[in-house]
């Protein structure tokens, strides 16, 4: 179908950040993904899909085994769906956005191996190999408190050095967006939309400073709308993308909820503080759970994050220390 190669990019072409033998996935490739995942053969979900795809490191190789040609002729409904993902690949790298398929070297390697791991990423902004961070957070509708708080944890995690990740929602993540701008941070935004939507509409600029000074991430087709679910899947990715999720402020249905119950599942530690704990059940549900932290002031929260940053630290320093042996 295509050829298959590890491209090997020079280092004028390597993104910042990245070495320059950085896999970057091919335009027959990129294309080859969009179709599997619009065909769906055999009915399989986008996650069956992309397992299968990260499992055998191969697009060719999954669409052979779901799509065996027959005899000279390929299926007509795979070339026609393959033929318009090669006009829209080829438009989205003319606009200048960054499509990245889970294959890609320059794929986020903290969400790579998570369940749910989008198949592909559009992306603005500077990628970088390694990119720790925290995920901040919480209500649209917060209270003065809750803004407060928010505010204290961007600014102790860009004084250490951590990305500020939120979902560029009004309230919490507003606040955690613009004062890790405002600090000279780097934020990072997960978005419940396309890449080329900006919600609520009041953050277009917001959007376009985060992509500007640090990274802009939508893992949908770059025209989608906001939809329920669409937020609920972006709340995985950012739990995935993170070391850790805050949770600063939140009610008994907030997407913070489902975030705070995946990063759980995806053994990432979760910190709660008590505005949560008293205001919800879902709160009371996940204290105790291993790795879910209660924290009773700015502070603890605060010292939470060092310690999980800490405990990243050492866990990296043995790994290196395993490989250089």
């Amino acid at each position: 179908m295509f050829e298959d190669t590890r491209l090997e990019e020079s280092a004028a072409a390597a993104p910042r950040g990245y070495p320059c033998d950085v896999y970057v996935s091919s335009f027959e490739e990129q294309a080859a993904l969009v179709a599997l995942l619009r065909t769906r053969p055999d009915g399989l979900s986008w996650p069956e899909l992309t397992t299968r795809v990260r499992d055998e490191a191969s697009v060719e190789r999954v669409i052979e085994d779901l799509q065996p040609s027959q005899g000279l002729f390929p299926d007509p409904e795979f070339a026609d769906a393959l033929a318009v993902a090669e006009k829209d690949v080829h438009a989205w790298n003319s606009e200048g956005l960054t499509f990245l398929t889970i294959l890609d070297g320059r794929y986020p390697a903290s969400m790579r191996d998570i369940h749910q791991a989008p198949p592909f990423l559009f992306t603005r902004g500077e990628l970088r190999e390694s990119d720790p961070g925290i995920s901040i957070v919480g209500s649209r509708d917060a209270s003065p408190t809750g803004l407060k708080i928010a505010e204290a944890v961007a600014i102790a995690a860009v004084e250490d050095g951590l990305s500020v990740i939120s979902g560029l929602a009004a309230g919490i993540d507003t606040v955690a967006h613009t004062t890790a701008l405002r600090d000279g941070g780097r934020p990072v935004g997960v978005i419940g939309t396309g890449i080329r939507k900006a919600y609520p509409a009041a953050n277009r600029e917001l959007h376009s400073e985060v992509a500007e000074r640090g990274l802009l991430l939508s893992q949908f087709w770059p025209d989608a709308p906001p939809q329920k679910h669409t937020f609920l899947m972006r709340n995985a990715t950012m739990s995935g993308y993170g070391l850790a999720t805050v949770v600063v402020e939140a009610g008994e249905h907030s997407g913070a909820r489902a975030q705070a119950r995946i990063a759980v599942e995806h053994g990432r530690p979760v910190v709660l503080t008590d505005l949560v704990l008293e205001r919800t059940q879902w709160a009371k549900t996940l204290e105790g759970r291993p790795g879910v932290t209660i924290a009773s002031s700015t502070q603890d929260v605060i010292d939470a994050i060092r310690q999980i940053r800490a405990a990243d630290d050492s866990i990296n320093d043995a790994i290196r220390s395993l490989v250089s042996a």
